[in-house]
């Protein structure tokens, strides 16, 4: 169990984002009193330079939550760490190549197609589908299914809320995520990785999607995304395997029947559509009863896999009856 809930009182920003741009009060004020006039004349999204430091990013204001680790279990990754190892095979295989190569993307402007089984559908500028005015930090753990693992103090919205403003239909059961297509500025689509049937699709049942946990995230460590960690705006479920967290979304589309994820369509062994965190199931290539955390441990040294990433007492009842085996 890693969630603790506090007080706004009990929540200071030095606690939940240790990093340089947090510890001056003074600072930080000015940063959020920018990131307010930036979020109003759009400038959230930056066009260029993503991969650049975290000083080069825009600001972002976003309100204490109540969702956050217990730091002295679960330690945040450093703004470093967080963006320089990644997997985002659109620009590379190798941990450090996203944050090489995806300074070329252009982020601005973003469309997201709302389409399928919903009562307001259309194409929505990140600005119109999120309210830049609702940011929230939420710091969760991050675990991969190659057994690895983070704490990322996200900022961004509950997908309940975009699902409330977009209206699903009372049929739909199901909601779709589809990424990003672009060659010319996502080299690897078209040549290490060109057999990945593109576009990347993702999939979560409705009441998932709707679980206050869920998350559309813009940003991080107070600033708008990197390109490398799916900017403009991707998923985060922080109780499933992270390839379950769609990365520069441009279509969200609600339907009553399971969508076929990525990586399910590619290895439907190995990779199953719900990927809840679980040290009862490996993967058929390796156990995933223990976990590397990125920066806290050496040595090769790991630690035990908590059940649904350590938020079991959350979500645990959304699969009640539900075999987790089979259903992996």
């Amino acid at each position: 169990m890693i969630l603790r809930i506090k007080t706004s009182a009990e929540l200071p920003y030095s606690e939940v984002t240790p990093e340089a741009v947090y510890r001056s009060r003074r600072d930080f004020m000015k940063a959020a009193a920018v990131g307010v006039a930036g979020a109003a004349a759009g400038l959230a999204l930056p066009s260029t330079a993503c991969a650049a430091p975290q000083n080069a990013l825009a600001p972002l204001t976003a309100k204490k939550s109540a969702f956050v680790v217990d730091e002295s279990v679960d330690p945040l990754n450093t703004f470093e760490q967080i963006t320089s190892y990644n997997n985002y095979y659109e620009f590379g295989a190798n941990k450090s190549d996203p944050a090489r190569n995806a300074g070329r993307l252009t982020v601005k402007p973003w469309t997201v197609k709302v389409d399928g089984l919903v009562k307001k559908p259309g194409n929505y500028g990140v600005e119109d589908l999120i309210d830049f005015k609702s940011l929230e930090e939420r710091v969760y753990r991050h675990r991969c299914v190659e057994r690895w693992s983070m704490v990322i103090p996200w900022i961004g919205v509950p997908l309940s809320a975009v699902l409330n403003k977009i209206q699903p239909d009372p049929k739909a059961q199901f909601v779709e995520f589809e990424t990003l297509v672009r060659p010319s500025e996502m080299p690897d689509q078209a040549s290490r990785f060109p057999s990945m049937p593109y576009p990347y699709l993702e999939g979560l049942r409705l009441n998932e999607a709707n679980h206050p946990l869920t998350i559309l995230a813009v940003g991080l460590y107070g600033k708008v995304l990197p390109n490398q960690n799916g900017a403009p705006v991707r998923l985060h479920v922080p109780w499933k395997y992270g390839f379950k967290s769609a990365k520069s979304i441009v279509r969200i589309r609600l339907t009553d029947k399971a969508p076929k994820n990525t990586w399910q369509e590619l290895q439907a062994s190995e990779y199953g559509f719900y990927a809840n965190v679980n040290p009862n199931v490996d993967h058929p290539r390796w156990s995933q009863k223990t976990e590397r955390v990125i920066g806290k441990l050496i040595g090769g040294s790991t630690q035990p896999t908590k059940m649904f990433n350590g938020y079991g007492d959350q979500v645990a009842s959304l699969y009640t009856g539900l075999d987790l085996t089979k259903n992996y």
